[in-house]
């Protein structure tokens, strides 16, 4: 073998060292090209999350006004508490911090500790929305610490003991966060909805409008140490936050608490399992009022009253199904009825019928028809709820009377495709458009016929209303376009966008779906439905100086049986709409007719609001001949010449004191009283007012209630058709029975007919 020479020898080992290094300077460039040009994002990245703490701003969303500016959901700056993990290497500081932060917060102690245990994360949030009071209690436990002692060498070789200290502040923290309010708690509930804790919204417009009433967070950039602690200002850069574009809604929280008031009144009296209601300008289609009865806090939705949660308790075991049947109750109880269920509308929907068979002349207004009080329709006989029948009657008298018959003949001499055809142009096949989130709608074959499945029998039954369902925002939108002369509209409750700086960026105009009929058909089906309210089923509707238009209904629930929708749709002023109303009480117990428990809740909210939009009454002459006066002015007068007055003119008089002259009296001047009320006179200065005990005033006709009135000194005023006093019940009062009183004051005693309001037939 041949020897290498040491020449050779070194030059190969060079050869190798220099291959070596070669080998290692080209992996290392090669990882340099791979690190600073690959994966250069991916280490700049991880670079710039040791280097800084980036804190992100909660941005507030963006208000929800009513009509008029008044807020009805804010968001406001709050506080969240957050810990860090990844700082936390003693186990027993550990322990003793989350302890700690559980009193604090009210957090559990298992959630907390689950958090603290996960030390590859230097942020997570413990707690959010936490008001100022919880979080001063925090910052004041940040400036505390937890002391613990350790063997360490005193540097001499030996081990003594020495106090070391962990501040809370260097594991746990507090950052700005932000929180919805809702300054009415429950009013408009289902409508305006709520946000989670992740200011996400969940329902109604909160949700519908998620994304433009959320805003851009801001952040807040801090530089940290290689022990990753946050340094000093001077490294810090803020980004603000941006508020979310604001909502002007259709809704006024004026009229919104008329309907809710009446609803509520309705639900407990009727025990119905739900009362829902819904007020609409009949020439935009904007919503001003919209209600479900139950209602709920928006600022506590999750709530249950303390009633319901032990019968929760009790009817369930099983923790899982108990919250299954918890979360169910919510559900429903947050649900939009109005938008979101299906309904039968009864007999109010033979307005439709109505409507269509005039606009088609398949029958004249002044039709002829006998009423025996039952029809044969094929196999089967379908009865009218007036078993004796109503005799011969035409169109309008057979709406005022709620004619099954009648309706029956109307709808099959309109023809199966004409009656499909007006069903379809009146909305009753698709959504309306409200722009509010789970809107139904009905489905062929499932909530209504279809055309080709439709019958003698099922069109006889559509006619008047039964066999099929409907949504209560299609109903109303229907009912308004009768009342605006035949255009269907699209509803809707969201009037304006707005900026951060109030600035308008978009408003909604009112759309035209369609003209359904023409404007003679709805002159003349407005014209029946205001005798409906001033003679027929509807007469409980009646306002004094404002004509109302209106259709009672009464509805047997599919699949449920010896249940009932009571009903009662209306529009107002009859001569010049306004707005419409519908009203509904789910399965109600006792009285189950629309005209008996829906039509005073309807002329409550029609009253009430009317008078608020300032639309002026026009009395007729018996209506003039049928008011109430107000009080003269009788202050300043002599006592003599007060009562010789009022004598004249029927009223009772009462003196308090010896004075000569009248200094003060009760009704006031100008208010509201009988025409032959009772005023009581104050003649000196000092006088104690009297005071009465007020009674029960229910369940007494017109001239009963005024006589025990007066007779315990009091006045009444009368709330319901005062063209037919002769058949009005009272059913409630402004005052309370067994309440003290002033004398002489006036009440308002509500009054009601239970004659002839009745449509439902068994």
């Amino acid at each position: 073998m041949k020897k290498v020479s040491p020449k050779r020898r070194l030059f190969l080992r060079a050869v190798a060292v220099f291959a070596v290094l070669s080998f290692v300077f080209g992996l290392t460039a090669v990882n340099l090209v791979r690190i600073q040009l690959i994966d250069s994002e991916q280490y700049k990245q991880q670079a710039e999350e040791n280097q800084l703490h980036d804190t992100e701003i909660s941005a507030e969303r963006g208000i929800i006004y009513d009509t008029n500016g008044t807020v009805l959901a804010k968001s406001a700056s709050v506080w969240k508490v957050y810990i860090r993990p990844s700082k936390i290497d003693n186990e027993d500081f550990k322990n003793d911090l989350c302890r700690k932060l559980s009193e604090i917060t009210g957090v559990e102690l298992e959630d907390i500790k689950e958090k603290a245990d996960k030390n590859k994360y230097a942020y997570l949030v413990i707690k959010r929305q936490i008001e100022f009071e919880e979080k001063e209690r925090i910052a004041e436990f940040l400036t505390q610490y937890y002391s613990y002692r350790v063997l360490e060498d005193n540097g001499d070789g030996a081990l003594e003991e020495t106090d070391k200290r962990i501040y809370y502040s260097s594991a746990v923290g507090i950052d700005p966060d932000v929180k919805r309010y809702y300054p009415y708690g429950t009013l408009a509930s289902s409508v305006i909805g709520f946000t989670g804790t992740d200011d996400i919204g969940r329902l109604g417009v909160e949700l519908k409008y998620d994304t433009v009433l959320t805003g851009t967070p801001g952040r807040i950039i801090t530089a940290q140490n290689g022990k990753s602690d946050v340094m000093s200002q001077e490294f810090e850069t803020v980004y603000d936050a941006v508020q979310g574009t604001s909502l002007v809604l259709t809704l006024d929280e004026v009229v919104q608490r008329y309907l809710e008031d009446a609803l509520e009144q309705v639900y407990v009296d009727s025990k119905g399992v739900g009362a829902h209601g819904v007020v609409m300008d009949v020439n935009t289609g904007a919503i001003l009022a919209m209600a479900s009865m139950q209602n709920f806090d928006l600022n506590n939705p999750q709530h249950l009253t303390e009633e319901e949660s032990a019968q929760l308790e009790e009817e369930y075991t099983d923790s899982a199904e108990r919250s299954k049947a918890r979360n169910n109750l919510l559900y429903s109880r947050w649900r939009n009825f109005i938008v979101s269920d299906t309904y039968e509308p009864g007999s109010v929907f033979k307005i439709v019928t109505a409507a269509a068979a005039l606009e088609e002349n398949a029958v004249p207004a002044d039709m002829s028809f006998t009423c025996t009080g039952k029809i044969q329709v094929s196999d089967r006989t379908i009865k009218c709820h007036k078993r004796t029948g109503h005799g011969t009657q035409d169109l309008k008298h057979g709406l005022m009377n709620s004619c099954n018959p009648l309706f029956i003949t109307v709808g099959q001499k309109l023809g199966k495709e004409k009656f499909f055809e007006y069903f379809e142009a009146f909305g009753f096949t698709e959504k309306t458009g409200v722009d509010l989130p789970a809107e139904n709608m009905p489905v062929k074959g499932v909530n209504y016929h279809s055309l080709e499945s439709m019958g003698i029998v099922e069109l006889s039954s559509s006619s008047f209303g039964q066999s099929f369902q409907v949504t209560p925002i299609q109903m109303i939108t229907a009912i308004s376009a009768i009342a605006n002369g035949g255009k269907l509209m699209t509803p809707y409750i969201v009037e304006k966008q707005l900026d951060e700086n109030g600035n308008v960026i978009s408003e909604t105009q009112p759309v035209v779906r369609r003209q359904v009929i023409s404007q003679q058909t709805a002159e003349t089906v407005a014209d029946m439905m205001e005798a409906v309210v001033t003679s027929g089923t509807g007469k409980n509707a009646y306002v004094a100086g404002y004509r109302v238009a209106g259709k009672t209904g009464t509805s047997q629930k599919l699949g449920k049986t010896g249940e009932y929708v009571a009903s009662f749709g209306c529009f107002a002023p009859a001569d010049d709409p306004e707005i419409a109303v519908l009203i509904l009480v789910d399965e109600p117990v006792g009285q189950i007719n629309g005209g008996q428990i829906c039509t005073p809740v309807a002329a409550q909210v029609v009253e009430k609001t009317l008078e608020y939009m300032g639309v002026e009454r026009q009395y007729t002459d018996k209506e003039i001949e049928l008011l109430d006066t107000n009080a003269p002015n009788l202050v300043g007068s002599s006592v003599n010449d007060a009562k010789a007055m009022l004598k004249g003119e029927g009223f009772e008089v009462k003196v308090v004191g010896n004075g000569e002259t009248v200094l003060n009296q009760m009704p006031a001047y100008n208010q509201a009283m009988p025409r032959n009320g009772i005023i009581v006179l104050y003649t000196e200065k000092d006088a104690e007012r009297l005071t009465v005990t007020v009674p029960d005033l229910q369940q007494m006709t017109v001239s009963q209630a005024n006589k025990y009135a007066l007779s315990a000194g009091l006045n009444i005023k009368i709330s319901g058709n005062a063209l037919n006093t002769g058949e009005l019940i009272s059913y409630d009062q402004s005052i309370e029975p067994g309440t003290e009183a002033e004398y002489g004051k006036t009440i308002t005693v509500y009054f009601k007919s239970n004659v002839d309001v009745g449509d439902y037939a068994d």
